[in-house]
């Protein structure tokens, strides 16, 4: 089989990163000193350094120290939610995290892949969301362009490469139904 891979032809524009070199330099300098090595319980020093470089942080907000933001102005998170230790966004594209929401540690939150068909290896992204009172749990990896819709659960160590429905529990690689969270009478 031939090889018509050309990976030294691919080209990504400069504007996927929605900021200039410098501000992207500043924030990787900060993130890497001030914000990762913030004492424990420092989750407002921490929020006030995101915001400061545009990401949108609702009241209450918990994000651990080893927490990582590749673009944050391209991410907002909702009132109360928890970002919890070594958690990856890698985001290229936007990721929106509801209130209420729970993001353990170790999951990877990923907008951005290549196009497998393309020898150039072109770049594709695309947003995530994670609505209102959903739970992502330890070491799960988000697809590009999926929703985790409200109250939803992702088990421990799944990989979601589709939608998850409003209060349903999926686990597994790839993520697969298993139950639903609460019965529609505890909704109420």
């Amino acid at each position: 089989m031939k090889n018509i891979i050309r990976i030294k032809e691919y080209h990504q524009t400069s504007d996927i990163r929605g900021r200039n070199s410098l501000t992207i330099l500043i924030w990787w300098i900060i993130q890497g000193t001030i914000f990762r090595f913030s004492l424990h319980n420092m989750y407002r020093w921490r929020n006030f350094l995101i915001r400061l470089f545009g990401a949108k942080v609702g009241q209450g907000v918990k994000i651990r120290s080893s927490a990582k933001f590749t673009y944050p102005w391209k991410v907002s998170i909702g009132d109360y939610s928890w970002i919890g230790d070594n958690v990856q966004f890698y985001s290229l594209d936007e990721i929106h995290i509801g209130s209420n929401c729970v993001v353990s540690q170790e999951s990877y939150l990923c907008t951005g892949s290549h196009n497998i068909r393309d020898p150039h290896f072109g770049l594709i992204t695309k947003p995530i969301a994670i609505k209102d009172g959903a739970w992502i749990a330890s070491d799960v990896f988000v697809y590009p362009g999926v929703t985790i819709n409200e109250m939803a659960v992702v088990a421990a160590r799944s990989t979601v490469i589709k939608d998850i429905p409003a209060n349903e529990v999926h686990a597994g690689s790839p993520a697969k139904y298993v139950k639903k969270r609460f019965e529609e009478d505890e909704l109420l």
